[in-house]
């Protein structure tokens, strides 16, 4: 077999992660089927700000052969079992999570339904999971010695998102991934399209038979040299800035590592409040159109408190939306050359590590670039669209009317026709495991994706990245079906409980799982920090 060139333009999280799991899925076992270099600038500056994953990033690690508490003390890493969305109901509410376990006593799974026809005086995530609570005692999803607590919990983490590129760029070129710190000078394209090489300030020329495109929203290779186009979101997600703080432990340690991700929202946006070894990462996502520099940076401070007053804040501008063709020719966008969608549910490096993982399985080794890439493209789009919705479904669902912000994100205009379909069939129906098949929904418009002339069907959610207990977890969190119950079951509903097991599990955390800080402390290095 021909060993194929692939030549990675742009470094980050993105593309060393590309670099380091492409070699050990296509190189291993000692053969070097594929050679692989990465070319980025010493000069463009690195966006750092922390980074929330979700569970799938346990599959990277193992693939590519990382060690996890080595990982964790490399890249400054906590662990995170859930989100909590404060604030997102209403002004001052108390908040509800979005947990990764989900406990199914029985082979029917009917809590939801049972769910519904209850008080509803215990939060819906709380009946089916024990670790809404584990997050609200601040405890570790590990235990200090032999695990001897049941079933493992499903857990991802926190961490730095420089160190990791760092981390993982040692990985891969300590395997023989070729690494050339260089600006791109020209990409020069073949007679029939596709590009032929890079060129660099050194006077280098780098050939390869596929290029990925990994230079953030400039998107060097797929839209300024191929023309290949952004397909905009922002008609239903209106946030464009992130207003980042680092809030250091030495200025500020609470007294404890929160083990999830906080989701605050604001009269603008939300606050995302990420915990590393050293600060916790805290940045305000919010509309432009909505709210001034000045009075985002005001109002971070206030969320922070009074010891953020000297603390010093980064803007960072993003666009919403994706690549109409991650796949063109003999080049794929990977990272934010693909698509970007703010990071509620944490889904960015999820959808680097898709693209690269889908690689790995539609590679190109034998040619045929254009059958593989219409397979990858259906697939990421997709992925896109499915992401879309469940963020979408954030917005739309709040009953908050406070602020022109939140008026306009809950007007129907900004609720797209997929989820529009989805929501109006769930009036009529309890959510069902067979409602995620393909969620292509009663009354759903038929809008093509336009990844090509021989694909024109509209997207799917075939990659169950957001199940039934995701949809469930955040729609019922924000009280959606509140006026049906009623009519339903009427005013006499008996009380909400908890199923024996996952009170029993409760009633053993305390004395078997540790506080997150002291598992970190102990096991991963983190230093201990006199509290305020």
């Amino acid at each position: 077999m021909q060993t194929t060139r692939v030549l990675i333009v742009g470094g980050g999280s993105a593309g060393w992660m590309a670099a380091a799991y492409l070699d050990a899925a296509l190189n291993h076992s000692g053969e070097r089927n594929v050679d692989i270099a990465l070319v980025e600038s010493p000069d463009v500056p690195r966006i750092g700000v922390g980074e929330a994953t979700i569970p799938s990033i346990n599959h990277i690690l193992a693939a590519i052969g990382i060690d996890e508490k080595d990982f964790m003390r490399r890249t400054e890493a906590t662990f995170k079992q859930a989100i909590k969305f404060t604030n997102w109901v209403h002004p001052q509410d108390d908040g509800y999570y979005h947990a990764f376990g989900r406990f199914t006593p029985t082979p029917l799974d009917d809590a939801g339904a049972h769910w519904l026809r209850s008080d509803r005086s215990i939060p819906f995530m709380e009946t089916i999971s024990a670790q809404p609570r584990l997050c609200e005692w601040n405890l570790s999803p590990q235990m200090l010695g032999r695990w001897d607590f049941g079933a493992k919990l499903t857990y991802a983490f926190h961490m730095n998102a420089l160190k990791f590129a760092d981390y993982l760029s040692e990985v891969a070129v300590s395997r023989g991934v070729r690494h050339v710190l260089a600006n791109v000078a020209g990409i020069e394209l073949a007679e029939n399209g596709d590009i032929a090489n890079v060129q660099t300030d050194t006077g280098e020329t780098l050939v390869a038979e596929l290029y990925i495109d990994c230079t953030g929203f400039a998107a060097l290779l797929m839209e300024q040299t191929l023309g290949v186009k952004w397909v905009d979101f922002s008609e239903w997600l209106l946030c464009d800035r992130a207003l980042v703080m680092p809030v250091p432990y030495e200025t500020h340690y609470p007294g404890f590592v929160r083990p999830y991700t906080l989701s605050t929202a604001l009269s603008s946006g939300w606050v995302w409040d990420i915990p590393l070894h050293s600060r916790r990462g805290v940045g305000y996502v919010h509309s432009s159109a909505f709210i001034s520099e000045d009075e985002a940076e005001q109002e971070i401070k206030a969320y922070e408190g009074a010891h953020a007053d000297d603390l010093d804040t980064r803007m960072v501008h993003f666009k919403v939306g994706m690549r109409e063709k991650a796949w063109f020719r003999n080049c794929i966008a990977v990272g934010l050359s693909g698509g970007f969608l703010e990071p509620l549910e944490s889904t960015g490096l999820y959808l680097s590590d898709l693209a690269t993982v889908l690689l790995t399985e539609l590679f190109p080794h034998r040619g045929h670039m254009e059958q593989l890439a219409l397979r990858y493209n259906r697939i990421m789009s997709n992925r896109f669209y499915e992401v879309l919705d469940f963020i979408n479904m954030h917005y739309c669902l709040t009953q908050r009317r406070d602020t022109p912000f939140w008026r306009e994100v809950s007007r129907p205009e900004r609720i797209n026709d997929r989820l529009k379909a989805k929501l109006e069939f769930w009036r009529s129906k309890p959510v069902a495991h067979a409602d995620f098949e393909d969620q292509l929904m009663p009354g759903q418009a038929f809008t093509a994706t336009g990844i090509g002339k021989m694909d024109t069907r509209s997207p799917i959610d075939t990659g169950k990245l957001f199940t039934r207990s995701s949809y469930e977890a955040v729609m019922y969190g924000m009280d959606f079906l509140r006026d049906e119950c009623r009519e339903w079951y009427g005013d006499d509903l008996p009380q909400t409980g908890v199923h024996r097991r996952i009170a029993e599990r409760l009633n053993q955390a305390p004395s078997k799982l540790p506080p997150h800080d002291l598992w970190l402390q102990r096991m991963v290095g983190m230093p201990a920090y006199s509290a305020a």
